[in-house]
Parts: structure tokens; sequence; C-alpha cells
């Protein structure tokens, strides 16, 4: 990359940090639990809009992974999300009834967030329909992954978004509050991807899955991206420049290859694609607050109760079965 590009970069990462210090106005800290923070630990930062039924969940598998403290906000929820997690002692929730659309789709709160209280931690950010697999987490917490990155000097790992889905309609795929997604979405695509490379960034750009071929099969150009750097070893001056899909500096968006070998990577569970979908996506679809004018909405909309199960969908049993079929790595994790 030429000095003139690398140039342009640091001038678009210090904007973004200077944009998340002027938005991060619009946050209101209604229950600051910060202070509980130890130095080491892992940190998990969630935007989140009227999503209380997953949060049971969603708090204890990451609990159970090894995230100690989590920092949330609340983009105008109505159904007790608020509530619920202003009872939790290991969340922070800060609330905003301002544009999702206009904080860059939330990511202009995440940064100021991550550079005020993750700056030398391991952070994770997801939203709450996104579980993280990485080889061995059947047997080693999210602390261990960590250590061995650090010890490797690596400082991103990376994932790609895996759509899960139910054999049968949507409309029929019932999840109660606090139970496993995965027992009813327990179905994906195990090929049907396609790679590209995006040389500013750096990035590998993912598309395809289930999506792709329901929503998108006449512009699979214009399906969703399904890169994602969840997991980085936050340093106050980084910034996530497009969702969770790539940051900068450019150098962590390297996260696919290395000289002499892969680099370990995991996938990102997708439990969107249960009964409460077709809501779900009407109402993101009149509140236009999503990406390119809320495209992938418009594609979802009259879909009324699709299935997007065919006879190449694979049973999700574990990460190995992930391994086998190249989905992710080990790496050099031994």
């Amino acid at each position: 990359m030429r000095a003139i590009e690398r140039y342009g970069l640091r001038l678009r990462r210090r904007r973004f940090r200077i944009r998340a210090w002027r938005k991060s106005r619009a946050l209101d800290l209604v229950v600051d639990r910060t202070s509980l923070i130890r130095r080491g630990q892992i940190l998990c930062f969630v935007t989140l809009r009227n999503e209380r039924a997953r949060l049971p969940w969603f708090l204890d598998y990451y609990r159970r992974l090894g995230v100690s403290h989590f920092l949330l906000v609340d983009n105008d929820s109505r159904d007790g999300s608020r509530e619920y997690l202003m009872d939790q002692r290991d969340c922070s929730v800060w609330v905003t009834d301002a544009s999702y659309k206009r904080s860059r789709f939330g990511m202009d709160w995440m940064n100021r967030l991550l550079s005020r209280y993750g700056h030398g931690h391991w952070c994770l950010t997801v939203d709450p329909d996104e579980f993280l697999v990485y080889p061995f987490c059947d047997a080693r917490p999210l602390p261990a992954l960590t250590d061995w990155l650090d010890a490797s000097s690596i400082k991103a790992f990376g994932t790609m978004l895996l759509d899960m889905y139910p054999k049968g309609p949507l409309a029929e795929a019932t999840c109660a509050e606090g139970e496993d997604p995965f027992e009813t979405a327990c179905w994906f695509d195990s090929g049907n991807y396609t790679i590209s490379r995006n040389w500013q960034f750096g990035n590998l750009w993912i598309q395809g899955g289930p999506r792709a071929r329901a929503f998108f099969a006449d512009r699979p150009d214009l399906a969703p991206a399904l890169n994602k750097i969840p997991l980085v070893k936050w340093h106050r001056r980084y910034a996530y420049a497009s969702s969770t899909h790539m940051l900068l500096p450019r150098g962590l968006n390297l996260v696919f290859d290395e000289w002499g070998g892969e680099k370990a990577t995991g996938v990102l569970l997708h439990a969107k694609f249960l009964d409460s979908f077709g809501r779900k996506a009407d109402e993101e679809l009149s509140r236009r607050q999503h990406y390119a004018a809320s495209r992938e909405y418009e594609a979802y909309a009259g879909a009324g109760s699709p299935d997007f199960w065919n006879r190449f969908s694979e049973r999700y049993r574990d990460w190995r079965q992930l391994e086998i079929l190249g989905l992710i790595s080990k790496g050099n994790w031994a």
C-alpha cells in the first residue's frame, strides 16, 4: 500500500474515533458496574433493541465461555430488556433513543465504549443472536484461547457468521426464553460461500449461505457479508470501520492467512432464523435504520415464513464437524 493510502486510512481512523466521542454523548449510563472490571478479564460489548427473550441464554452462554463483564447499549427497547439487564450483576448498561443509523449502525457507540473500557483487554463485540464457536471450545474456555493468541502475538481473531435455521417453516420454529436456540435452529449450509479480498482494508469478504440463496439468488453480490472479527485485544486507538467486518489499523484484518499455514479461526453461530424472524423483519423495515437503506430487510419483506432447509443442509454437531468442512481452523493451536 502506498504511503498516501496509509495516511488516508490513518485519517479515517481518527475521524471514526472523533465521531465515536461525539455520538457517545447520546448515551445515558443507567447502571455502572465497570469498577468491577479487573485487569486481564475478557469483556463483551453489545448493542441491542428488544431482545429480552434472547438475553438469558446469551448471557449464560458467554459466562460459561469465560466473559467477565458485559457492556451493553440498549437502543430504546420496549420489551423489558433494559430492566432485565439492570438486574444482572456483571452488566453495565447504557440507554439511548438516538438513531441507530446515524451512529453508523451502533458502531460509534461501541467504538467509544471499547476505547474507554476495553483498552488492554480482549474484547468480544457481538449481537445478541451471535454465539462464538472456536476450536476446542468444548474443553477450553475463552481465556485459554486469548492466552494462546497473546503468546503468539496475535491481536485479532476472525470468524465467519454461520446462519443457522430449522427444518421447516420459520413460523413453527419456537424457542422459549432461556432455551438453547440451536436445539431448534440446528441446520446450516456447509458450502455455497464465495470469498473475495477487500484490498483497501486487507480483509476477506465472505458471502453466501441460506440468505444468499433464498433472498439474493438473482444478485448474490448484494447478499449480507459473513466475515467478522469479533474478538480483539483492544487498544484505545483502534476503531471498527464497518460493523465488525473490518477494523483500523488495517493489519488487524489479516485474520485468515499467514506465512507457513492458516491462522486459527472460528464461527459465530447466528440464531436469527426462528419464529420471531418475520415480526422483527417487518419492524426493522418500518424503522429504516439498517445498512444500505435497509436493503436486506426489503428482501425479507413479504417472505412470510420461509423454509431454508434442503437436501444439502447439514445438522450441526460440534466444532470438529466445522473444522472437517473447512469452516473453522485450529491453525497452529495444538
